[in-house]
């Protein structure tokens, strides 16, 4: 055997070896390479007799939507809905109606699984009123009960129901007894039919040994409202004094609202921080009398817009050694142009510095971004690519009516817009200043990226109190203006405020009239009707 013959036969051989073991060590080898943690979201959502648009918060995964009361909260047809790219539904659907009577869990995935929650509201109108009703009736959903509450003098035989509805928009009642007389000596069972589905509520009935009941007092600084039920059709109303004062003030016809045997005064022209004492009055009865202290006037740190200083190419609103209040979109601004939220001695007085908004295109030609000018109560976090991400308020406990200032505004007509708004391109562009107050647990997040974005909403149930002003037309001179504080509640108290100025409405949107200029001076808050 010469060598020759022996090894190509060899070479082959340690190849094929070669092979299978490094096919053998490959099956060794562990990928531990993780796969991208991107969440999945929900960016729209739509259904037939929501009331407004789905709150959709994707930090907690969460969309709440609210419904009128023809809808069958069983039964929730979604119209449409979209979701992030690459997103897909894998437990869960969408495509067919949904029982939103409780939580339901809907699971996306892109790369991981994660669970989003929507949650369904309705606020159902229910009354229950009978004739010398004392204070609203006791509407108990859960427990299907209601309770009324009548003079001793009247008794429970012979009780005259004035209005009946205990279910969504067109209920029936069995036994009708809207317009009937019922005993009520004992509970009283009805059968309340909607969506052809039925339930049992039970009306009870009592007596009170005082015709007239102080329920609360909600103390603001300069403000508070005082709460109480008594017969319908007495002279009922309020009566406050400073506490350790004898003679009672009583509350003007015109600060009462009556609904029926419930009735509040609203009390003005209060003192800040004086403990007050208030009852109520039903003819020659009176109430408990209820003790309430009020709060301060507080005003909000640089409220002149007035401090300011610069650091590189950004301009900051807070004096140089000073503490952030106030914050503008310049960090983002700045990194494909300058500052164009700046200072300016053009003032509504003549003297200091005010607040310049302008809305600019940052870029060459086509390509760029357009940048609203904006100012606001909080502290803008980080870019994300060219979007922001802002932290919008700071803390505030207090109740203010109104805000007021000086502004003056150059309405530019709309010259950039992305697609959700490319129909106002060409109208004049609409400056916004708004206030607001929040009960969240921690600032709220403002983030501008399409793929990810949370804007503030008004109508938010984290919204304790809003008010805004806009003008789509040039104001040429500074004008004075004042924003009404609508609040959702009086007993709730806020733990943030917003302030938010911009020369461009819809610059969250990347839409506005580059050239467009808000200036805005001495903003003040109010704590009085």
């Amino acid at each position: 055997m010469s060598y020759k013959s022996v090894k190509p036969y060899y070479t082959a051989f340690s190849l094929t070896l070669l092979l299978v073991s490094a096919l053998l060590l490959a099956g060794c080898i562990k990928n531990d390479i993780p796969y991208p943690r991107i969440q999945p979201d929900i960016t729209s959502i739509t259904a037939e007799g929501l009331l407004s648009p789905a709150e959709i918060d994707q930090s907690s995964r969460m969309v709440v939507m609210r419904f009128d009361e023809t809808v069958d909260m069983e039964n929730v047809e979604i119209t449409s809905y979209t979701l992030s790219e690459g997103a897909s539904i894998v437990r869960g659907s969408l495509t067919e109606p949904l029982n939103l009577t409780k939580y339901y869990i809907l699971t996306l995935h892109l790369y991981q699984d994660y669970d989003w929650v929507i949650q369904g509201i309705q606020n159902v109108t229910r009354y229950f009123t009978v004739e010398n009703q004392i204070g609203p009736s006791v509407i108990d959903v859960t427990g299907r009960r209601v309770v009324v509450t009548l003079p001793e003098t009247s008794g429970l035989d012979n009780v005259k129901v004035l209005t009946a509805k205990l279910g969504p928009e067109g209920s029936v009642i069995t036994p009708a007894v809207e317009g009937e007389s019922i005993s009520l000596n004992r509970p009283l069972e009805v059968t309340v039919e909607s969506f052809g589905r039925s339930e049992v509520w039970t009306i009870y009935g009592e007596t009170a040994e005082s015709n007239v009941a102080t329920l609360r007092a909600d103390a603001w600084t300069q403000v508070a409202w005082v709460y109480g039920t008594a017969i319908e059709g007495r002279d009922n109303g309020v009566e406050y004094r400073v506490k350790g004062e004898t003679e009672w003030i009583k509350a003007p016809s015109d600060w009462v609202t009556h609904t029926g045997g419930t009735f509040y005064a609203r009390l003005k022209n209060l003192n800040p921080l004086t403990t007050y004492e208030a009852r109520t009055y039903s003819d020659s009865e009176y109430g408990a009398v209820e003790t309430f202290t009020t709060g301060a006037i507080e005003q909000v740190p640089n409220s002149t817009l007035g401090e300011w200083n610069k650091v590189g190419k950004v301009w900051n609103p807070w004096p140089a050694d000073g503490t952030p209040f106030w914050d503008t979109g310049n960090r983002g601004a700045t990194t494909i142009g300058e500052s164009n939220s700046t200072p300016t001695t053009d003032t509504s007085s003549g003297t200091g510095q005010a607040a310049r908004l302008e809305t600019v295109f940052a870029g060459i030609g086509v390509i760029g971004k357009l940048a609203a000018g904006n100012i606001f109560v909080g502290e803008y976090l980080r870019t994300d690519g060219t979007n922001g991400v802002l932290s919008f308020g700071r803390p505030f406990t207090q109740r203010p009516t109104r805000m007021r200032g000086y502004l003056k505004y150059n309405s530019a007509l709309i010259s950039h817009s992305n697609d959700e708004y490319r129909h106002l391109i060409g109208q004049p562009d609409t400056c916004s200043v708004y206030i607001a107050l929040i009960d969240t647990p921690e600032p709220y997040e403002i983030r501008t990226n399409p793929k990810n974005r949370q804007l503030f909403d008004p109508n938010g149930s984290y919204v304790v109190a809003y008010g805004s002003f806009q003008s789509g037309e040039s104001i040429p001179g500074y004008i004075p203006f004042e924003i009404t504080l609508d609040y959702r509640a009086t007993d709730r108290v806020p733990t943030y405020i917003l302030i938010v100025g911009s020369a461009s409405k819809y610059g969250d949107f990347f839409t506005g009239g580059a050239g467009s200029v808000l200036y805005l001076d001495d903003l003040e808050l109010l704590y009085d009707y």
